[in-house]
């Protein structure tokens, strides 16, 4: 009993060792970049306006990248020589979407920023969040229209 006990605990130590790393705070671009996260609002806001499902899309496409490993960007990785990307692999295929509206936003930002200073996992992280404001809005927008 107690062998597997000190085993899961061993594993459970390891698993979270690495995950003392900094973390994303409204300020972290603030210094670097400070137009990532209005380009991020912007690319997000005219998807959303252009299909208001993308939203739900964007925070299921940040689920899944960060349900097996954490929240990495590693499902956003695109086909290489001998190898299937996470965005074509069987398991994604079919079943999440946005990526279009993510390499426009990672576009966005590169431009503002002068170079590839977002990561991709903050860049899903954050189009996530603005996603739940902007889909918000909107359906306060359209409620106030119908009361």
């Amino acid at each position: 009993m107690a062998a597997p006990l000190l085993c899961f605990a061993v594993v459970a130590a390891a698993a979270f060792a690495g995950a003392s790393g900094q973390e994303l705070t409204a300020d972290y671009y603030d210094e670097a970049c400070p137009q990532a996260l209005s380009a991020i609002k912007l690319v997000v806001g005219a998807a959303i306006v252009k299909e208001p499902r993308m939203g739900a899309s964007l925070v299921r496409l940040h689920f899944h990248d960060c349900f097996v490993n954490g929240c990495d960007g590693s499902i956003l990785l695109d086909d290489t020589e001998g190898m299937v990307g996470e965005k074509t692999s069987k398991a994604n295929n079919m079943s999440v979407r946005g990526f279009g509206v993510i390499d426009a936003i990672k576009t966005a930002v590169n431009t503002a920023c002068l170079g590839n200073v977002v990561s991709c996992a903050d860049i899903l992280a954050v189009a996530a969040r603005d996603s739940i404001v902007a889909v918000s809005s909107l359906l306060a927008f359209f409620s106030t229209l119908f009361l």
